[in-house]
């Protein structure tokens, strides 16, 4: 009888180092999981088909500003969004002026979750690639610089690492007679753009 016992206690503490071993496994793969995980990705799942509707975030960005809005897009470098507050139009923010993301918990621990991975499409369109959008739209824009100023105007072209604008009044159509003067503005200078109109996107 006591070995009965005895190898029943056996096959419990077996069992439980079984146990303990296989969630120490799980939870290290979980750790690599999630150290391969890319904000682009975290902030895809707020934009994607299953995102929960109306989760509204708030951006802390680097010329101080904090904006409540939801993810619409994301791009390689670069998310859209729609402001919950304001003027009507679109955000495009890039990765590198994002200081803080707040969010409710839950939304904070589903985005963490595995996922399919990202079309590859989305991550060739650059923040270039959304300003080039914009340029052809001939769209007004408020580009909120790092350092705090704003410029409002016209997109006249979007290079590799700096656009070109025409500087004219908010909502006011771009002009030779309406044009103040033109600026170089390198993607680096750049905290976040507002568009009068949403770019197109995938």
């Amino acid at each position: 009888m006591r070995w009965d016992r005895f190898f029943d206690d056996l096959e419990d503490q077996l069992a439980s180092e079984w146990e303990a071993e296989r969630a120490a496994l799980d939870t290290e793969a979980e750790r690599l999981r999630l150290s391969r995980v890319r904000l682009a990705e975290r902030l895809s799942l707020l934009a994607g088909r299953d995102a929960q509707p109306g989760v509204v975030v708030s951006m802390d960005l680097s010329d101080g500003a904090t904006l409540r809005a939801t993810v619409t897009g994301v791009g390689a470098d670069w998310a859209a969004l729609a402001p919950a507050d304001g003027p009507a139009g679109a955000v495009i923010v890039p990765f590198a002026s994002i200081v803080a993301i707040g969010m409710p918990h839950a939304d904070l621990l589903r985005t963490a979750r595995p996922t399919a991975p990202r079309s590859p499409l989305a991550d060739r369109l650059t923040f270039g690639f959304v300003l080039r959008d914009l340029v052809r739209r001939r769209a007004g824009v408020a580009v909120h610089l790092t350092a705090g100023r704003v410029l409002t105007g016209t997109i006249d072209r979007a290079g590799a690492d700096h656009l070109d604008l025409a500087l004219h009044d908010p909502g006011a159509p771009r002009r030779a007679d309406a044009v103040a003067g033109h600026r170089i503005v390198p993607f680096a200078a750049v905290a976040w753009i507002r568009a009068d109109e949403a770019p197109a996107l995938p």
